[in-house]
């Protein structure tokens, strides 16, 4: 029955997710629903100590599906990978409930630790296309890394993290709700540091022709 479950849950988790699928039929050729099936098995093998077993059956994973789930990495209820080729997640990371990756995610090290690795992703979590997270830390619960952000520090719960390397843009008290969790309205911290130093041109500028006017008319004065 631990199968069967597992499949029913896949299934409910995708067609909520995905509006892309018509029908529980379509589901099975999902990359997300085939990938987490072998998760499932290997992880359950990994448990058992099979390492050998485990690992041989996440690289039949990879090969049919493009993603890579190390079978020692621990997912909750309602995982759901968009569009997943690419997407890397190793050995010792921890996934809570209801998180959301896109495609070409990886949940990395950075190849100096020892132990745990590999990130702590808290709950109702997006990680959008193409984002990097390394390091042994946690994202915090209901925060979004936009797509292609380098995250290499801790995130705390109900943030918006873009950029190379990450940093917090957006901060709230309030939990944000799963529809919230898109990869498009994000801030732009670039352009906010561009407006800022254009506007601060300006005022130098400004301020620059207000001299030069004021040294005109002292002369002006004089003569």
């Amino acid at each position: 029955m631990g199968l069967i479950k597992d499949i029913k849950e896949e299934i409910k988790v995708i067609r909520q997710r995905d509006p892309a699928i018509h029908s529980d039929m379509e589901v099975f050729l999902y990359p997300s629903f085939r990938v987490m099936l072998y998760y499932r098995r290997a992880h359950r093998m990994y448990l058992k100590k099979h390492y050998f077993l485990a690992r041989w059956i996440s690289q039949r994973a990879v090969r049919r599906t493009g993603i890579e789930i190390h079978p020692g990495a621990q997912i909750g209820k309602g995982f759901f990978i968009d569009h997943g080729q690419g997407v890397t997640i190793g050995e010792t990371t921890v996934i809570g409930d209801n998180v959301t990756l896109y495609q070409g995610v990886t949940l990395g090290g950075t190849g100096k630790e020892q132990g745990k690795r590999h990130p702590t992703v808290g709950n109702n979590v997006m990680i959008s296309t193409g984002a990097k997270v390394l390091g042994s830390f946690k994202i915090g619960d209901n925060s979004k890394i936009g797509a292609g952000s380098v995250v290499l520090e801790e995130v705390p719960p109900n943030s918006t993290v873009v950029g190379v390397p990450g940093r917090v843009v957006k901060r709230s008290d309030r939990a944000l709700p799963q529809e919230e969790l898109d990869q498009i309205n994000l801030p732009d911290p670039v352009r906010e540091d561009i407006t800022g130093l254009q506007r601060a041109n300006a005022e130098l500028t400004n301020r620059l022709l207000d001299l030069e006017r004021e040294v005109k008319q002292l002369r002006a004065g004089k003569e």
